[in-house]
């Protein structure tokens, strides 16, 4: 039996229509994301959330962004749109990590909880050998959170109804090359999925 967790990734008002940086349809995603979170939780060893919380991530905004490696302001740490999206209140999490603060952090893997601890060594603590990732958005810090979670060797699995990426151009892309690494990409109703085994 696996030990596994699941990885809220960026469920947070910033990537969503109306915030800074919005994919459409990322609402939708985030309280369908929230409503699974809540009624599996059991499922789970543990249930973490990841945010993007930047107070000086240098070069990582810019007033002229490419989209590719600089972007508009966005997750700004005290923020209301950095805050955990509202789908998400009254539940409890295991840990939260903050990634971001003074550089660009796509992989939840780049954050740190309120005790400076990273989030690969707090599945560590709770023996953790296996991962559900879900969260926004697909092609860039769900697809970045997954594949460190394979190169750490935990068993990972994308819910893929439970993301979205920014285009379906770049959500293929993205699919591909978690495939590539071992990724197992599934629905969260398919059977297995959010099973703790």
């Amino acid at each position: 039996m696996s030990t596994r967790a699941l990885l809220l990734v960026d469920l947070q008002p910033t990537f969503c229509e109306g915030g800074a940086l919005p994919t459409v349809g990322a609402d939708a995603v985030a309280r369908k994301a929230a409503r699974y979170a809540a009624e599996h939780r059991s499922d789970y060893a543990a249930v973490v959330t990841t945010q993007d919380w930047h107070i000086d991530p240098g070069d990582h905004f810019s007033d002229t962004p490419d989209f590719v490696d600089s972007w508009p302001p966005h997750g700004v740490a005290g923020t209301a749109e950095a805050e955990l999206h509202p789908a998400l209140a009254g539940q409890t999490f295991d840990a939260s990590v903050k990634k971001g603060q003074y550089a660009a952090a796509y992989s939840g893997f780049e954050g740190v909880d309120e005790d400076g601890r990273p989030l690969a060594n707090i599945l560590r603590e709770r023996g953790i050998d296996a991962v559900d990732v879900v969260g926004l958005v697909e092609s860039h810090c769900v697809k970045e959170t997954a594949l460190d979670a394979q190169r750490l060797g935990l068993r990972t699995r994308v819910l893929t109804d439970l993301t979205i990426p920014v285009s379906p151009e770049l959500g293929a892309q993205a699919r591909a090359e978690m495939s590539a690494a071992g990724v197992e990409l599934a629905e969260s109703v398919s059977p297995g999925a959010g099973r703790a085994g």
